[in-house]
């Protein structure tokens, strides 16, 4: 069991049931039609899962503050009542809330934002207006009559939102603050501002409520704060009336991940546990803690007195009833891809999650139990088939999953083979537990075919078959230097040191990083590596935390081709792509764009790039070019009278979209 996790935490004149906080995430609930309503639901669903204390996404307390036009905020009485359907259906369910309170300063996408400074930030195109006295002021009384409403709106308290390079981080950051009054200058007034919010909103809302406030511990940014004024300004707040301190890394510019998949677990846990003996109020360690043994290890360990889970608590919502009931391998984990989740939030889409699309979308996504039992074949056990199939018989159906290889899994077999995206085999644990849980009838090492589903007096059969990689159309394509990535991926065959890859997609990218990654390494070596990748100084030597990167070279000469114009990675997603990118760049990866393929002989590849006619005498040339849908088996069994369902890459296999794939055999399931 987990005891550190599980045990209550005592404020004084209330407790928190347990040691785990939901932590904020922008949803684009808020902003959306009946959003509020959706908001009660998907948050009520977590506090029935046991969640100590839930943080909302961010509420500006102006609309300067905004994240953007017509984002969330709470500024008068006639928006509390919209508040409260969350508030009455998170205490409903015995659960906490807390508000969070954001201005985000020169980071909202909107003409009106301000910030200490004239500074525009690098991610964004709007230029803040320079705050006067003035507005200073009236931005500090914004933020209590904001924190007095989300109390009449039934709010347990309120989180202040001051890290991730927001408003009040600006002011603290001598990179971003170059003013010269009482608010800039000294650390004394550039830390004036966040004092004064959490000391005047501790006398708005009087001893017994809880005011969090999240600090930035690690600005891994040029200008950021020095590692005394962090605990100076831990200080202050902790004295200006702060119940609680959490755990704020990385500013959003910042070029270094901070929440990715390639992130190890718990990375980010030795910077609070820095700070814990410096303040006497509770501290809330943050990032990449997934599973109930990460989160307990960091209590145990005296790292901090409460952890954050805020993307796992989409992936599920019953995470810490699973842990509470010691069922930890049930727990549907986040994998950090940030697909449905940050990807959607900054496309303005209403968030979810790549291995729950109900997250967020509870009111529309129900599964009930079936009044009317059907016997369902499954064919292919990648994330659609195992999606499908879990769901049909949890709602009480006979589901016949068959799978032609050893084991379940698909291309997410695949997937967590490359470094940076081991956490795909959860995702594979997960549904072995679901199939085992639920009485799927699972059938591996057997071919499916015509005859033998003909055979099953099956109600309905769902093709689940995957994809078909793309062969290369050239001359010599079928010579041996040419290989398929499943080889590669699979061990099958181990290419040379000199490769060319011909893709610049996903998989290509994928590829890439298996073969110019230099092993495997142990957890402290791990994180170590990371650390010196990316240049962030455990020492706290330098302000921001950050010092020189020192990227590892590639162990392979690489070059990584596409026919089309434009830079690779495209299709990359929104928050993560660019650290693949990077990635591949700092370890020497040759990414070359309209490159005309000739063909292959025992010289190599022969391909003309920039108008030059070139051989690439690389050791195997390995293709990453699409993908086509398999549909061997269904003509056979629309010969047969069948009509069957074809979901994930054998309906559409352009891209390897899990989420597309998962997603359609969610719905399928629920409705079918």
């Amino acid at each position: 069991m987990y005891p550190h996790l599980l045990s209550p935490l005592d404020l004084g004149w209330t407790k928190l049931k347990n040691r785990v906080l939901m932590g904020s995430m922008h949803t684009n609930l808020e902003e959306m039609p009946g959003g509020f309503e959706r908001a009660a639901v998907y948050f009520a669903e977590r506090a029935r899962g046991g969640v100590g204390l839930i943080v909302t996404g961010g509420i500006s307390p102006n609309i300067e503050g905004c994240v953007g036009g017509g984002a969330a905020k709470l500024t008068n009485e006639e928006e509390v009542e919209q508040h409260r359907l969350i508030t009455n259906a998170v205490h409903a369910e015995d659960g906490k809330i807390v508000m969070q309170i954001l201005h985000t300063g020169r980071y909202g996408y909107h003409p009106k934002i301000v910030a200490p400074s004239e500074i525009q930030a690098p991610i964004n195109f709007f230029k803040p207006r320079a705050m006067s006295d003035e507005d200073i002021l009236n931005t500090i009384n914004d933020f209590v009559n904001c924190a007095k409403l989300a109390a009449k709106a039934g709010y347990d308290g309120v989180e202040i939102m001051g890290s991730e390079g927001y408003l009040i981080n600006q002011f603290l950051a001598p990179g971003t603050n170059k003013r010269e009054d009482q608010w800039g200058g000294s650390f004394e007034n550039r830390s004036r501002l966040a004092v004064e919010i959490v000391k005047q909103i501790r006398e708005g809302l009087g001893p017994k409520s809880i005011i969090i406030y999240r600090l930035s511990m690690l600005d891994l940014v040029d200008g950021g704060s020095p590692w005394s004024e962090v605990v100076a300004l831990a200080k202050k707040i902790e004295e200006a009336g702060a119940t609680i301190i959490n755990t704020g890394i990385g500013w959003h510019e910042a070029r270094i991940p901070t929440i990715a998949s390639s992130v190890p677990r718990r990375a980010f846990a030795w910077v609070t546990k820095r700070l814990r003996s410096e303040v006497s109020i509770p501290l809330i360690a943050v990032n990449r803690i997934n599973m109930p043994e990460v989160a307990e290890s960091i209590l145990a360990e005296g790292c901090a007195d409460m952890v954050s889970l805020a993307r796992p608590m989409l992936a599920d919502s019953q995470w810490v009833r699973k842990a509470e009931e010691n069922k930890a391998n049930e727990i549907n984990t986040c994998i950090a891809c940030n697909q449905a989740c940050l990807d959607h939030t900054f496309n303005m889409k209403i968030s979810s999650c790549l291995v729950n699309p109900r997250a967020c979308h509870e009111t529309e996504l129900i599964y009930t139990p079936t009044t009317i039992i059907k016997k369902f074949a499954v064919v292919g056990s990648g994330p659609a088939g195992l999606a499908f199939a879990h769901i049909a018989a949890m709602r009480g159906h006979t589901v016949d999953l068959y799978e032609a290889g050893p084991a379940i899994g698909g291309q997410f077999l695949l997937a967590k083979a490359v470094p940076g995206k081991e956490e795909y085999g959860e995702t594979i644990r997960y549904y072995q537990a679901m199939m085992e849980k639920y009485g799927v009838n699972v059938h591996t090492n057997t071919w499916a075919t015509d005859d033998l589903l003909s055979r099953g007096q099956y109600d309905e059969i769902i093709l689940s078959t995957g994809i078909h990689p793309r062969k290369l159309d050239i001359e010599g394509a079928s010579h041996p230097k040419v290989i398929s990535y499943v080889d590669v991926l699979t061990g099958k065959i181990i290419p040379g040191q000199k490769v060319a890859i011909i893709g610049g997609g996903g998989i290509g990218f994928d590829v890439a990083t298996f073969l110019s990654h230099r092993g495997n390494h142990d957890d402290s070596s791990e994180m170590e590596a990371f650390f010196q990748e990316w240049g962030i100084d455990v020492d706290y030597a330098n302000a921001g935390g950050i010092k020189k990167a020192e990227p590892s070279v590639s162990p392979r000469e690489i070059y990584m081709l596409k026919r089309s114009g434009g830079k690779h990675g495209a299709t990359l997603g929104k928050t993560t792509g660019w650290i693949h990118k990077l990635v591949l760049q700092n370890s020497g990866v040759n990414m070359w764009s309209d490159v005309t393929y000739n063909k292959v002989d025992d010289d190599g590849l022969h391909i003309t790039y920039k108008n030059e006619a070139l051989v690439l005498d690389v050791d195997h040339i390995i293709v990453c070019a699409g993908q086509v849908p398999n549909r061997d088996l269904y003509d056979g069994l629309i010969a047969k009278g069948f009509n069957p369902y074809l979901i994930g890459g054998a309906d559409e296999a352009a891209e390897l979209d899990a989420k597309l794939a998962i997603h359609q055999a969610c719905h399928l399931a629920a409705e079918i």
